[in-house]
């Protein structure tokens, strides 16, 4: 397993480039191929589920080369507790992710080639410990998601796909600045090789070896506040945070179905993995400045994400605004200074991916039969479609936080540790339950109850490889919502030890 994260990272790529060669009139090899690509990483990532060490704070499975020698630019790549529970998440999406994609006829080899481009970038995301490598990474995403969204989306998909980009990509110039300046105010160091150099893009050292809140300020402005407001801008886009949130309704609506699993399962998980890793490791100052706004800005996502997913009639939008409500759970959880709270964030994180995923699967199952998505053109559907009308209503429960299930665990987390210092903020929180609750049965409700419509009459039921793509999911939920220990063991010596490195 010495090269394991490489390997996961360079399979996709590999497998780009082998279908590439299929011929591009066979439409099932490519799939199938596609498939095989996607299942390596995965199995790999069981592999190293078994092997991580759960007690130890560093990274593991640690790759580290030098890469650009003039600017001490490595090729360095690991995992943490924070970072291998959000790696797992990645590769399972992946795989499921193909089989959401077995629909696809337009443009098949080029579809399927910008996906497992698109799969690389995103577990590189995640195992870069390299402040370059992460940019390069997190960059790279841009253009798969860019032509996925613009060649096979909806009706709106240019205009959907440009928001997506200059969204991103305003956010990723302001990174870019934060990134150079943090580079030239690291302290002088020694590079893989044990030779001295005057700065470092190297994340564990810059962590450990710097404190950037005796840097100089910079406009007047103090050195860690402008960073952490420039990084946490890039990473608001991502998550999306209130009022950076408008381009990822348009954007699910108008991507394919497998897009949308990617985008709400692992993108949206990315921002907030990405505030822990720059924002909390780097600049621990700043980030006990900024949590009171971070915890209002959380509260603010939940209940509007929730109010506005109870006003649409679009089954596809409804989820999507249902996505920036629980993302406003991460945000609240990571507001705290407690393991609780911080334990909860990132299992939300780790349960909302799996959840959402199952929730766009099951809208582009009902889309692919009826056309449409519109929830009041419904009606009646758990008598015709009865084994989708089970998973749906799973889903759904897991998503309004049912007891027994995985995002219960998780929530209550992200509450325990916000009563502490917030309660006034948790209060107006929990409520969001009950919008949630609110917005999930009445849709099931139009959906599936009532008098069967007769245009939909001969509907077939749930498809082989459908069922196949919601199962891992679902199982998981059941599993970590009765026993969370093999989860909450991945991460929780790295919470404690990110939650150690904060000024009390």
């Amino acid at each position: 397993m010495a090269h394991a994260l490489s390997w996961m990272i360079f399979t996709p790529l590999i497998g780009m480039v082998i279908v590439a060669f299929i011929p591009r009139d066979k439409h099932q090899t490519i799939k199938w191929v596609s498939l095989i690509i996607a299942s390596i990483p995965l199995l790999i990532g069981i592999l190293l589920f078994f092997k991580f060490d759960r007690t130890a704070v560093g990274p593991q499975f640690v790759e580290h080369y030098k890469w650009i020698k003039n600017l001490n630019v490595e090729y360095f790549v690991g995992v943490d507790g924070i970072s291998f529970i959000m790696l797992l998440l990645s590769v399972l999406i992946n795989w499921v992710s193909v089989l959401a994609s077995w629909g696809i006829n337009k443009q098949v080899k080029g579809y399927f080639a910008m996906l497992l481009l698109l799969h690389a970038a995103i577990i590189g995301v995640f195992v870069a410990l390299d402040m370059f490598l992460f940019y390069i990474f997190w960059e790279l995403m841009l253009l798969p998601m860019y032509f996925l969204i613009g060649i096979w989306g909806g009706p709106r998909k240019e205009y959907a796909a440009i928001k997506f980009f200059l969204y991103t990509l305003v956010g990723s110039v302001l990174m870019l600045i934060a990134v150079i300046s943090i580079y030239y105010h690291s302290n002088p160091t020694v590079d893989v090789n044990g030779n001295p150099v005057p700065h470092t893009f190297n994340l564990i050292k810059l962590m450990n070896e710097n404190d950037f809140s005796k840097a100089a300020p910079i406009f007047g402005i103090k050195f860690t506040y402008l960073m952490f407001v420039l990084l946490f801008i890039n990473f608001a886009i991502k998550v999306p945070m209130w009022p950076f949130h408008t381009w990822l309704p348009d954007a699910h609506v108008e991507a394919p179905t497998a897009i949308s699993v990617i985008l709400a399962g692992i993108l949206l998980k990315m921002g907030t993995y990405g505030m822990f890793r720059f924002n909390y490791a780097l600049l621990p100052d700043a980030t006990v400045w900024a949590m009171p706004a971070i915890a209002v800005f959380g509260i603010i996502n939940m209940i509007y994400g929730a109010y506005t997913a109870m006003a649409q009639t679009d089954f596809k939008r409804l989820v999507a605004y249902s996505s920036i409500s629980h993302m406003g759970y991460v945000l609240f959880g990571m507001s705290t200074l407690t393991l609780a709270g911080f334990n909860g964030a990132i299992f939300q994180m780790f349960n909302h991916g799996t959840v959402t995923a199952m929730l766009f699967i099951l809208v582009g199952v009902i889309y692919d039969r009826a056309h449409h998505r519109d929830i009041n053109r419904f009606g009646g559907l758990a008598a015709i479609l009865p084994v989708y009308a089970a998973f749906t209503g799973f889903a759904f429960m897991a998503g309004l936080g049912l007891p027994g299930l995985s995002s219960f665990i998780s929530e209550f987390f992200v509450f325990l540790g916000g009563f502490k210092d917030y309660p006034v903020l948790a209060i107006i929180g929990v409520t969001t339950i009950i919008w949630t609750a609110g917005y999930m049965l009445w849709a099931y409700l139009r959906i599936f109850f009532g008098p069967p419509n007769e245009r939909y009459i001969r509907f077939p039921d749930m498809k082989p490889v459908e069922i196949i793509s919601l199962l891992p999911l679902a199982i998981l939920v059941l599993f970590l919502g009765v026993y969370p220990m093999p989860a909450l063991h991945l991460f929780n010596t790295g919470m404690a030890h990110l939650l150690s490195l904060l000024p009390k």
